[in-house]
């Protein structure tokens, strides 16, 4: 029997990756892998009361603005979202879509928020890519959630425009067996295209693969690490600073725009302030740079390995302290009062215990680093009805071709 199809008219993008459009009962339809004003023909893939997500079948009428993807395998890859558009139109509907969220759900009456920083590079700018393994053992993405029904849920690649150059060259020669019981492939490159090999595992036996000298491999199986062979971590370097990161180590996949958001951080923190607080500090990266502009800088990261690559990236500093613990632990014991304090929460935000510490300890000035629109919106609330004035939203387009919005916050008591 065949699918019942919809035609439907476009209205805007929302967060997501998604277009909105009305079905013909009312109820707001998404739609991936389409633009504003085009007419469409779908497949409902999920039906609620008050909305539904829709397949694209057809473009009946597209937009002017659409252009022909890079990659052959959009529509299907749940990676990149936005390839259809030109990169100019990409930078205006995130901070469009970041102001909405910031409307609608921060309930912030004309939010502050200024144009998308774009991406020097907007092709092949990750240094960092992590592959999931199909059940004969190639290396693959996951489908969008739209085709993930019908179809295995990891599929093999034969491109992407993403990775840095040095991981586009290796990824298509790995071959693993399909018993060798790992689940993902992570492969890093350093500033000076070294790489390294992370295999995440659900095995303890290790695995047997052949690599070429020079790249660094680490088994990974739960929060455990064994280096195979090569060095334990690479070395990224942001504004001519140097920084170790290791395998199980977070660290910003856009190098470039990293170093654009260390920029736009300084560039508000006074160079006097007594003592600064970075929660979610990672391996350092913001931590390196504010060290001189205070008497004391206290760092808040729950990673062991961040923490291990963090005590080495900041060594020099004697002003430097680490809490090796959750922000929401750490920060309602800590009896500091800073003057500035820097938060990089993951996408769920900051936990109310961080955020109600962030708030009683008064900080002068607080710097929201996010990567969730929707749970900065919610803090950005939160913060505003305890005292705090939003002076400046800047998102940077750290993830080019998808939907994804980097965004640094500048609030005030």
């Amino acid at each position: 029997m065949a699918a019942l199809l919809h035609e439907v008219t476009l209205d805007k993008l929302t967060y997501g990756g998604d277009a909105l459009g009305r079905l013909a009962d009312g109820r707001a339809v998404f739609v991936r892998f389409a633009l504003p004003g085009e007419r469409v023909r779908i497949e409902l893939t999920q039906e609620k009361e008050h909305f539904a997500r829709g397949k694209l079948i057809e473009v009946v009428q597209p937009a002017p603005e659409r252009i022909a993807p890079r990659c052959k395998h959009f529509g299907i890859c749940g990676g990149c979202h936005y390839q259809h558009m030109p990169y100019e139109m990409q930078l205006s509907a995130k901070a469009d879509i970041l102001r909405d969220q910031l409307t609608r759900i921060g309930q912030i009456a004309s939010p502050p928020v200024q144009g998308t920083v774009p991406s020097p590079q907007p092709w092949n700018y990750r240094n960092q890519v992590q592959f999931h393994l199909t059940p004969d053992g190639k290396l693959g993405y996951a489908r969008d959630d739209a085709q993930a029904a019908a179809a295995p849920d990891v599929f093999a690649i034969e491109e992407c425009h993403l990775p840095e150059e040095p991981i586009n060259e290796l990824w298509p020669r790995l071959e693993l067996e399909a018993t060798s019981g790992v689940q993902r492939v992570a492969i890093r490159a350093g500033s000076n295209a070294e790489l390294m090999l992370a295999l995440e595992s659900s095995a303890a036996a290790l695995p047997e693969l052949e690599v070429e000298a020079g790249i660094s491999v680490a088994h990974i199986l739960d929060r455990d690490c064994v280096v195979l062979a090569g060095e334990d971590h690479v070395v990224m370097r942001v504004s001519g600073r140097e920084f170790q990161v290791s395998a199980q180590a977070f660290f910003q996949v856009n190098t470039a725009v990293a170093e654009m958001m260390v920029q736009h951080v300084l560039a508000h923190v006074p160079d006097s302030s007594a003592t600064v607080i970075d929660a979610y500090c990672g391996v350092g990266l913001f931590s390196a740079f504010l060290s001189g502009r205070c008497k004391r800088l206290i760092g808040i990261e729950s990673s062991p390995a961040a923490c291990h690559d963090f005590e080495l990236n900041l060594e020099e500093f004697d002003n430097v302290e680490l809490y090796e613990d959750l922000a929401e632990h750490a920060l309602p014991a800590l009896d500091i009062r800073a003057e500035v304090v820097l938060v990089d929460p993951p996408r769920a935000g900051l936990a109310r215990a961080a955020l109600d510490a962030i708030v009683k300890s008064a900080p002068r000035m607080l710097i929201y680093v996010s990567c969730d629109p929707a749970t900065l919106a919610r803090d950005l609330r939160r913060l505003i009805e305890a005292g705090y004035r939003l002076l400046k939203v800047t998102p940077f387009d750290l993830f080019p071709q998808t939907y994804h919005i980097e965004s640094i916050s500048i609030l005030e008591r």
